[in-house]
């Protein structure tokens, strides 16, 4: 009996040795591609020839391997990995400038980015930021954040308490205990607990990776969450795990802080999904030098020299399929024209709600399969951003190269589930969250580029439902009745502002203006608002539901890819690019970036010797 047991182990290690380690198809990280640094690109007409590349017919590459829909970095991350190894890929994308969520718009002379305030774990020679090398060819760098890198700010202005976060797999729960004497035990278990359900995300990536017969094995017998802590606390939610480390309500709050990164009050949130971000910054935070933009800027020009291209105002009104079912190319909206493109592949980039809800024949949409993936997620939160420009540098008003998390309070989840359940005008003259950033305190160019200006980016949550009434509405000319809601937002949270950084008055203000829920489905195509995709919450962290949702769809040809295939943000959504890469290249593109790591970090030692 034993011996027939362990002959089944034997062969199910094998098998899953072999599509863990697989490394059969083309490595697109085979080859060092780093160049040297070029010049800062400053001039925006130079980088719109790269950034806002019109769609026309006449532009569309021939003999097409590939077609991704959407810019973002999920989108432009796998298909520069496809065209390192010689793939001829199109990106299309609706609005009219590539990057998704690291997109820049420039309004009264102040630059703002979107969705890109600080990355976490790019030490020199670690994958990720290998990776990060290899997709932008060495010429995208990074300035690190202050350290403390942010800010945690709970009460009323009366009884305000601030607790720096500090990177540092050391110094973070060091200065904790600092704050919070007498609660040494309680931080050092949340940082076993954080640590260990991090670096067992690998798991995630097997179920992803191999066959799904397999995977289903693992997960219907109970194995992958025997074999995964990351599975085992994925239930758990962030309030139910610190709740019980803690009676201190402000270090509840403290170990809670950073779920506005992914959108789930900590009641709903799976504290595997927290673990990801808190262990993200343990090493540091850092911001793109140049900008958010630079990311996208530095990633076509690869697309390019493969034979690609990436075009913009190309919305994909639908994925065409043949009889068979199978995708064979998209349609672009040019005008009240529909043009067809056709390749032999096709991956979204959009979203799943996106793709399956409103780029599928309704035929394929009530497929059973496709209905099932669907019933497993859910929209997130929607998003709100105040964009606020200022008259001074950040030495007049005092900013810096941190971030601030402002709460009214430490009852994190009673504060949010009130705001978003009331009354949109009430509610909207007290946000109890808010999450502040200077992108011109981070960025060393900033200065030289924009002299005596500086920028603030402000991101809260709003309900979808307060704004939908103008959805259909021209962008911009949405009506009286949204600008006077969008004002009593924006004047609300710039008296937060004010009472936490006294040298910001309003005399300084020269330019605010809010994005909401509907503002994001009409530039980064969110159907419900979310700047997260997909609802983060414990369900979505489920062995069934990670193995479920996965690059391949139930339709041939069609594959997802981006942060709905992996977890949220920037890093999540390179984490959903590279492994769509590893299916359609036959070859596990995680494990290939750790041995890149390995590699350059001998070259880069031996030209330092």
């Amino acid at each position: 009996m034993w011996i027939i047991v362990a002959i089944i182990c034997a062969a199910l290690a094998a098998f899953v040795y072999n599509y863990v380690f697989r490394t059969s198809g083309p490595n697109p990280f085979d080859i060092d591609t780093r160049e040297p640094l070029k010049p800062l690109v400053t001039q925006k007409k130079e980088k719109n020839k790269v950034l806002k590349q019109g769609f026309l017919a006449s532009k569309v590459p021939e003999k097409l391997d590939a077609i991704v829909i959407g810019s973002g970095i999920g989108g432009l991350g796998l298909a520069v990995l496809l065209a390192k190894v010689g793939k001829r890929v199109l990106v299309l994308e609706q609005h009219d400038r590539a990057g998704g969520c690291c997109h820049t718009f420039t309004e009264k002379g102040f630059e703002f980015d979107v969705g890109i305030h600080y990355i976490g774990n790019l030490l020199e020679h670690k994958p990720f930021r290998c990776m990060l090398d290899q997709l932008t060819n060495g010429q995208l760098q990074w300035e690190p954040l202050d350290n403390p890198f942010d800010q945690v700010v709970l009460g009323p202005p009366e009884n305000r308490r601030i607790y720096p976060i500090y990177s540092g797999r050391n110094r973070f729960p060091d200065e904790l205990k600092k704050f919070f004497p007498g609660e040494e035990a309680a931080i050092d278990e949340y940082m076993r607990l954080v640590k260990k359900a991090g670096r067992n995300v690998w798991f995630l990536c097997l179920l992803k990776l191999v066959p799904v017969p397999l995977a289903k094995f693992l997960v219907y017998t109970g194995l992958a969450n025997r074999l995964s802590f990351f599975f085992r606390m994925a239930s758990r939610s962030v309030t139910e795990v610190v709740n019980g480390l803690t009676e201190n309500n402000d270090l509840r709050a403290v170990f809670s802080y950073v779920f506005g990164t992914y959108g789930n009050m900590p009641k709903d949130a799976s504290f595997s999904m927290h673990s990801l971000l808190v262990c993200h910054y343990l090493t540091g935070a850092w911001y793109p030098i140049g900008g958010a933009s630079e990311i996208a800027y530095h990633m076509i020009p690869i697309i390019e020299k493969a034979g690609g291209a990436v075009l913009v105002r190309a919305p994909v009104n639908r994925i065409l399929f043949d009889d068979n079912k199978e995708a064979i190319g998209v349609s672009v909206m040019k005008g009240q024209e529909e043009i067809h493109v056709h390749a032999p592949m096709v991956i979204s980039n959009a979203g799943i709600f996106n793709t399956y809800q409103q780029l599928l024949p309704k035929e394929l949409q009530a497929m059973p399969a496709i209905q099932k993936q669907l019933g497993m997620m859910k929209h997130g939160e929607g998003g709100l951003s105040i964009f606020l420009g200022l008259t001074g540098t950040k030495e007049d008003l005092g900013l810096k190269a941190d971030n601030y998390w402002i709460f009214t309070e430490h009852n994190m989840d009673e504060l949010v589930v009130t705001y978003l359940k009331g009354n949109r005008e009430e509610s909207a003259k007290s946000v109890p969250l808010l999450f502040v950033a200077s992108p011109s305190a981070k960025d060393p160019t900033w200065e030289e580029r924009s002299p005596g200006k500086s920028t603030l980016s402000l991101v809260s949550f709003a309900n979808y439902e307060w704004f939908e009434e103008w959805k259909d509405d021209k962008a911009t000319n949405r009506g009286t009745d949204y600008k006077e809601l969008k004002q009593l937002f924006c004047d609300s949270i710039l008296e937060v502002v004010m009472s936490v950084f006294p040298k910001i008055t309003r005399d300084k203000v020269e330019f605010i203006e809010a994005g909401t829920p509907i503002t994001n489905t009409h530039y980064i195509g969110a159907p419900k608002g979310e700047i997260y995709g997909a609802d983060h919450g414990t369900a979505r962290f489920s062995a069934e539901c990670s193995v479920t949702v996965r690059p391949q769809t139930p339709l041939k040809n069609l594959y997802l890819t981006g942060q709905d295939v992996f977890v949220c943000g920037f890093a999540g959504a390179l984490a959903g690019a590279l492994t769509c890469g590893s299916v359609i290249l036959n070859r596990n593109l995680h494990l290939d970036t750790i041995a890149l790591a390995k590699k350059t970090k001998r070259v880069d030692t031996k030209k330092l010797e």
